[in-house]
C-alpha cells in the first residue's frame, strides 16, 4: 500500500470522526443510562442489591434489561413491579411509592429470594414451574414482598442499609444501552434526522418542497447578464498600420 493510500485513509478517518463530534453536539441523546446503587442487604451467597433509575417507569426498565439479556421467565406488564427471572439471580421491579416517577431495581440472588420472599406473593407474579424449582415443599418461606415494602414485610435475614464506598467500588452500577435517534436544531417542524431508523433519511414531509429557480429581471433595460443572449455581430476594433526599423547597437 503506497504512500498515497495511506494519507488517504487518514483522511477518512478524521472526516469520520469531525462527523460524529459535530452529531453528538446536534441534540443526539445519551445511548447509555446509568442506575446507581442505593441501597445492599445479605452477604455470601445471599445478596440483594437495589438501584435506582430515576424518570423511568417499570415497563420501561424491563424491556430495557429484556433487549440486554433475555430472561428465563418474565412477569406480566405492570405499573407497579415485574419480575425478570435469570439463572442465577432475579430481578424485581418496584416503582418507588415515595416518588413514584422512579423504578427501584432490585436483584436478588436466588439464594436471597429463597430464604426471604414469601413464595405465596410470588404465585401471583411467575409461574408454578419456576417457583417449585426454587422453594422446597418441605420448608416454608419467608414474608418478604420486595425492597419498596420492607418496613412492612421484612426480610427473614437482615437489614438494608447504604452500600460503603468500598461497596460502590466493588459493585458497579448497572449501565443500560438503549435505542435513540439523532436530531438536528432546526426551525422548521421537520428537524429530525434518522426519524425512519437512517442516519442520513430525513424522512417525507407532508409540504410539497419549494424549488428555486434563476431568473433575471426583464423590465431593466441597462446592464448585461451571464445569461443574456451572445450579440451575433460585432464591430472589428480599429487598427493603425505603421513602418518601423529594426537596428542593431555596434560594438565601441
Amino acid at each position: 500500500m503506497g504512500k498515497r493510500t495511506w494519507k488517504y485513509a487518514l483522511k477518512v478517518i478524521v472526516a469520520l470522526s469531525l462527523f460524529v463530534s459535530v452529531l453528538s453536539g446536534c441534540g443526539a441523546p445519551n445511548v447509555k443510562d446509568t442506575y446507581p446503587l442505593e441501597s445492599v442487604s445479605g452477604s455470601g451467597n445471599s445478596t440483594s442489591y437495589v438501584y435506582r433509575a430515576a424518570g423511568k417507569t417499570v415497563p420501561e426498565v424491563a424491556e430495557e434489561l429484556k433487549e440486554q439479556r433475555e430472561p428465563e421467565q418474565m412477569s406480566p406488564q405492570s405499573n407497579e413491579r415485574m419480575f425478570l427471572v435469570y439463572s442465577d439471580e432475579w430481578y424485581h421491579l418496584q416503582q418507588d411509592p415515595a416518588k413514584k416517577e422512579d423504578t427501584l431495581i432490585e436483584i436478588d440472588s436466588k439464594k436471597y429470594v429463597e430464604q426471604n420472599y414469601s413464595s405465596s406473593f410470588l404465585k401471583g407474579y411467575l409461574t408454578a414451574t419456576v417457583l417449585d424449582a426454587l422453594f422446597d415443599s418441605l420448608r416454608g418461606s419467608g414474608s418478604y414482598r420486595g425492597y419498596s415494602s420492607r418496613d412492612v414485610y421484612r426480610p427473614s435475614q437482615g437489614q438494608y442499609r447504604a452500600p460503603t464506598v468500598q461497596e460502590k467500588k466493588a459493585i458497579p452500577p448497572i449501565t443500560v444501552e438503549r435505542k435513540g435517534s439523532v436530531t438536528r436544531r432546526g426551525k422548521g417542524s421537520d428537524s429530525s434526522v434518522g426519524s425512519s431508523g437512517s442516519l442520513f433519511d430525513r424522512g417525507s414531509s407532508s409540504s410539497s418542497p419549494s424549488r428555486g429557480s434563476i431568473s433575471r429581471d426583464r423590465g431593466s433595460s441597462g446592464g448585461s447578464s451571464i445569461f443574456d443572449s451572445p450579440r451575433k455581430s460585432y464591430s472589428k476594433p480599429k487598427t493603425r498600420s505603421g513602418s518601423g526599423k529594426i537596428s542593431r547597437r555596434s560594438r565601441r
